[in-house]
């Protein structure tokens, strides 16, 4: 009786087989996304105010203009050219007015980024609050620029 010897196989796989075409499809479809969101991201300005604005939610955006309608809560008014820079702490931005430094209003808004329009002439309403150093100290709900 002869004796079975075993000896290894070797198997060859193939590398040929192609990538299932929904692997294709889905890549295509996140890298197509991807773009889309660039470009909207990327878009300049809309109506003199850029897209980019960030407000409160409930705020809106139009043309020259960012914040809330809400004139029982935001009555105050002030005009004038809006610069970074509070008073001692007090305000984040404030607006220069005619009749020197003592005409300036301090702002903080919990409503608008205020940033999106230094150097701006502009409208503010909003809710005068008691300031220490501050002369005037408003909370801006509403902004619009008027040049």
């Amino acid at each position: 009786m002869e004796k079975e010897v075993n000896q290894p196989q070797t198997i060859v796989k193939s590398s040929n087989r192609m990538p299932n075409p929904l692997v294709f499809g889905a890549v295509f479809v996140v890298l197509a996304g991807m773009g889309v969101g660039y470009f909207f991201s990327q878009q300049g300005k809309v109506g003199g105010i850029t897209n980019k604005i960030e407000v409160a939610p409930g705020a809106v955006v139009k043309e020259n203009e960012a914040g809330l309608d809400d004139e029982k809560t935001f009555k105050d008014e002030a005009t004038g050219v809006l610069k970074e820079g509070g008073i001692e702490g007090e305000g984040s931005h404030h607006l220069e007015r005619d009749g020197g430094e003592s005409q300036n209003v301090y702002l903080t808004s919990s409503v608008i980024d205020l940033d999106d329009f230094t150097e701006e002439k502009v409208t503010v309403w909003g809710e005068t609050n008691k300031g220490q150093k501050a002369g005037w100290l408003m909370d801006v709900g509403k902004i619009r620029i008027i040049e």
